[in-house]
């Protein structure tokens, strides 16, 4: 297994963006029968087709919002799989819930929230559904009795997916979020907000929750802080603020982030901007009595008979998880093997990398930049002659963008920005070097040039 994974990172400035096959192969590469009897060590044979056939962690893959995966990390994450606590619970798992409890205040104090606690999570989607149930029993309690229609909740035009599905699993809906329109810059109007939660309260609604965003997943975008919190104060809302993307990159640019420590709760990914292997999402907080009061309903089997404050403590009573896998020793080995200074500059790195790349958008006349570059996502399009309408040029940039995928040589994602398709560029990778970022436009260049029009997808191997 280490000969294996020592061999795919030897590999990886030279591999594909992704590699060159179809659903068809990946399909007949697996497709087989439950093993009646044990195939022994040759059931290690398989091993290689699955790298081969996986999405490598290269220096070039700038989709979604995705870290690279630090090597030390996932040796950890192997010695925690061996262990295999359930971090549940200090009399369950010592270590891992101490060593969690840590994790989480350095990780608090690194965006300057030292009074914030908390704990792991898979993601941010369950971080920010953790938030918004914390949100709703503080400001509407719904635990005992259900929940009472006119909850609302606000969030800009931006928001992730998570939170109206967060919305709709605590039972509020859909509906309940309230999309606030953005500035030029996608950030939060929050004149607008204002409006929407005076007009909601003289239509007899309840304003539960602002959701703010430290880094919108389509541009980056950073709603402004501290005047929402002024909002959200001023009208008893649960501010809880998105950072799944941008958090962790207030190590490195603080500034930008002026207002997250007013939040009631923060989600954040370390497997974003930490380049920790995934899962390993963490939700912050500041009143632990507001968590307890959303997630605790203990059974008798699990009831504590220990005295002492920190023997007693129990992730499942402030957590919507039970039986919870120790994600904490990843980041604290590799918080300890690096130091937060290396992932600051590697953070820095990244920004400087970004702002390279829509320098190079921006210099050539057939692209155009169609977004501010608040972190490291650079959202731009090909343009041609500038003859064509938006919606031949929403067709032209689909079709290019699988173009560029198969040729395998860059990987990038894509954005919908005020109706426009944008082709997207995401920088949160500890490998990526400026060579790999000057790939990007003439890949993007290279792949115009073949006809438009030509059948988009990937080619079997």
């Amino acid at each position: 297994m280490v000969e294996l994974a020592a061999g795919l990172l030897a590999g990886l400035p030279a591999a594909r963006a992704f590699p060159e096959t179809s659903g068809a192969e990946v399909s007949a590469a697996f497709d087989a029968p439950l093993p009646e009897e044990g195939l022994g060590p040759t059931a290690l044979d398989a091993l290689a087709r699955v790298i081969s056939l996986s999405r490598p962690p290269g220096p070039r893959f700038f989709g979604y919002v995705l870290g690279s995966g630090e090597p030390v990390a996932a040796l950890a994450d192997l010695l925690a799989s061996v262990l295999n606590q359930n971090v549940t619970a200090w009399r369950s798992s010592p270590a891992a819930v101490t060593i969690e409890r840590v994790v989480v205040r350095w990780l608090a104090e690194a965006i300057r929230c030292p009074d914030f606690v908390g704990s792991l999570t898979g993601g941010g989607s369950s971080a920010n559904l953790m938030a918004l149930a914390m949100a709703r029993e503080a400001r509407a309690p719904a635990n005992v009795d259900g929940v009472v229609p006119g909850g609302t909740v606000y969030a800009s035009s931006e928001v992730h997916m998570s939170i109206p599905r967060a919305a709709a699993v605590l039972g509020l809906g859909h509906a309940a979020v309230r999309r606030v329109p953005v500035d030029e810059a996608f950030r939060m109007d929050v004149a607008a907000l204002e409006r929407a939660v005076q007009e909601d309260l003289a239509a007899g609604r309840r304003p539960i929750a602002v959701v703010a965003s430290a880094g919108t997943v389509s541009t980056g975008a950073i709603d402004p802080l501290a005047p929402i919190a002024a909002v959200a104060r001023r009208h008893g809302l649960w501010m809880h603020v998105d950072g799944a993307y941008g958090a962790l990159a207030a190590l490195a640019i603080p500034e930008a982030f002026e207002g997250l420590e007013q939040a009631d709760s923060i989600s954040l990914d370390a497997h974003k901007w930490l380049y920790q292997p995934l899962d390993c999402g963490c939700l912050l907080y500041r009143d632990v009595g507001a968590a307890q009061s959303a997630f605790s309903h203990t059974g008798d089997y699990t009831r504590s008979l220990l005295e002492d404050p920190v023997e007693r403590f129990a992730f499942f009573e402030e957590s919507l998880e039970l039986s919870r896998r120790f994600r904490a020793l990843k980041p604290w080995l590799s918080l300890r093997y690096h130091g937060v200074r290396a992932y600051r500059d590697s953070i820095r790195t990244d920004l400087t990398l970004a702002r390279r790349l829509a320098a190079a958008v921006e210099a050539r006349p057939e692209l155009e930049r169609l977004a501010p570059v608040s972190l490291s996502a650079v959202c731009f399009r090909h343009r041609g002659d500038g003859r064509r309408t938006d919606a031949e040029l929403d067709r032209i940039n689909q079709e290019l963008l699988l173009r560029v995928v198969r040729r395998g040589r860059v990987y990038l994602s894509n954005a919908t920005l005020r109706g426009r398709f944008a082709l997207r560029a995401c920088l949160v990778n500890h490998r990526t070097t400026e060579a790999d970022v000057d790939a990007v436009v003439p890949e993007v260049l290279g792949a115009a040039g073949e006809p438009i029009g030509s059948p988009p997808g990937f080619t079997g191997s």
